[in-house]
């Protein structure tokens, strides 16, 4: 036997040998990655008739196949299939599982409309006061609170995470372009979000042009998400545009039109033929999808399961937290370790802790029990570098960490007695004591800050007209101030990491 054959034969035992060994080969890998379909539809149209028959259709032929789908229901909506008794369309829905899309989605002002120009405090209040009886309403009516939220057309808005947190609301889910992280599932304010996706799928629904150019779509993304060990589809629909040409609240509320309800008009419809038509397709496309074996339909809160937070309630040794710590840069953002990631408000929040307790955890380890928001208002500029002493930098921890217990957010300004900082510089600052009490086993003399940014901010969109082009808004709708809101709460955005 040559020695050429002889290795080969060696390298065939040795491939043999790799699943004994724990070692996953390359086919197995690729076997066990999987893909997962959020199929959701935007329940909304309360002015058809038509389209409460739609959603019952839909929630039908979807249980027929084995698949839950998530129905995010407009509270007027919910109110609607109440009013004309339509506990079929319900009775079908609560089979799957429900989310909230607003309380009356397109009558004005929507709710980028009504928060532009709020901060964090009252806006969260006022989304709540708006939007909190259309979602009681949803429970009430199906039996089951609501598991997601996500905004009506594109009328997103930041304050709207304050109001899930209290409502313990896990996820986001839509569609748009106001934030994402690369294209993936991740964390923003501490919820799940679903949001700006790389595998967010809007397909038509006129026949088999559209059927192939969807299944194609599809085929390309479970590629995709196979390849990188498995991960989101996001499917969504309306059951309204099953039977009308346009959609209802165009008709109604375009260009920020809010006629009385008197003279709200129903929305033109299709034909019989263009309904089957439709129906044809989307079937066609949901069995084609059912037909791959590692694709599997998951709903919203099954999402959450997937891509469950894993720093939450982990205690961290103050070896873990020196390794916290080394990440820290002046360009402040996310960490993403082994199995688990840290927004820069969880760093902080670890760091000042650690700090404020004098790098003392040997006998018990600091445990990640808070998801603190971002700040409220603009940070205060740095010019140059600061020094303090160790006694005062040890006496603003304690205050700050009283800070984030009682208003669970990183504050706008640090005080080192009566010098305002920025808290990215503070932060930096932190990470640089930790790593010296670590190392040295005692807290260092003195501690200097230095400018810093918060880099994570590049994640949200900086406020622009295409964001604003959803034709319920006025002509030249803007938001600056709500979108640099959101650029602070960037200080909680992080990577969601799959569980399986």
């Amino acid at each position: 036997m040559t020695a050429q054959r002889l290795g080969v034969r060696w390298l065939f035992v040795v491939l043999l040998a790799l699943p004994c060994l724990g070692i996953p080969c390359l086919a197995d890998a690729s076997q066990s990655a999987k893909v997962f379909v959020v199929l959701w539809f935007d329940t909304e149209d309360y002015l058809l008739p038509a389209s409460d028959d739609a959603a019952l259709r839909l929630a039908e032929f979807l249980s027929g196949e084995g698949i839950r789908a998530t129905f995010k229901v407009v509270g007027e909506k919910a109110r609607t299939l109440k009013r004309r008794k339509r506990y079929d369309v319900v009775e079908a829905l609560k089979k799957h599982e429900i989310g909230y899309h607003s309380n009356w989605h397109s009558v004005q002002p929507s709710p980028a409309m009504y928060l532009s120009d709020l901060g964090w405090d009252d806006g969260v209040a006022e989304f709540e006061r708006r939007e909190r009886p259309g979602r009681d309403d949803v429970e009430k009516i199906f039996g089951q609170a609501p598991t997601c939220y996500g905004q009506p057309g594109s009328s997103w808005a930041p304050q709207s995470f304050g109001a899930m947190r209290r409502w313990q609301m896990p996820v986001y889910l839509d569609a748009g372009s106001h934030l994402g992280l690369d294209g993936k599932p991740h964390y923003y304010c501490g919820i799940l979000t679903l949001y700006k996706l790389t595998h967010t799928l809007r397909t038509g629904l006129a026949g088999d042009n559209d059927l192939r150019e969807a299944e194609d779509r599809f085929r390309s993304a479970r590629d995709a998400l196979r390849a990188e060990g498995g991960g989101i589809v996001s499917i969504f629909y309306h059951p309204c545009e099953f039977v009308h040409k346009e959609f209802w609240d165009g008709v109604n509320f375009r260009a920020g039109a809010n006629p009385p309800p008197e003279k709200w008009k129903q929305p033109p419809q299709k034909t019989a033929a263009e309904s089957a038509t439709a129906w044809r397709t989307f079937e066609a496309y949901i069995r084609f999808i059912r037909g791959f074996d590692e694709v599997r339909f998951v709903t919203a809160s099954e999402a959450a399961q997937l891509y469950r937070d894993r720093a939450r309630g982990r205690p961290f040794t103050a070896d873990e937290i020196k390794a916290v710590a080394a990440r820290v840069t002046s360009e402040v953002t996310f960490q993403r370790h082994d199995d688990f990631a840290l927004a820069a408000s969880e760093t902080f929040v670890l760091l000042n802790q650690f700090v404020a307790a004098g790098g003392k955890t040997e006998s018990e380890p600091i445990t990640l029990n808070l998801a603190p928001f971002g700040p409220a208002e603009p940070r205060p500029p740095l010019v140059g570098e600061q020094t303090v002493d160790w006694s005062q930098f040890v006496r603003t921890a304690s205050d700050v960490t009283a800070f984030v217990r009682q208003h669970n957010r990183v504050p706008s300004t640090v005080w080192l007695g009566s010098a305002p900082v920025p808290p990215d510089s503070y932060l930096v600052a932190l990470a640089e004591a930790a790593t010296a009490i670590t190392r040295a086993g005692k807290p260092p003399e003195s501690v200097t800050l230095r400018p810093a940014r918060l880099a994570a901010a590049a994640y949200v969109s900086d406020d622009r007209a295409e964001l604003w082009s959803w034709v319920i808004f006025p002509p030249g709708f803007r938001a600056p101030a709500m979108m640099e809101l959101a650029r602070r709460q960037a200080w909680t955005i992080k990577p969601a990491i799959l569980a399986e």
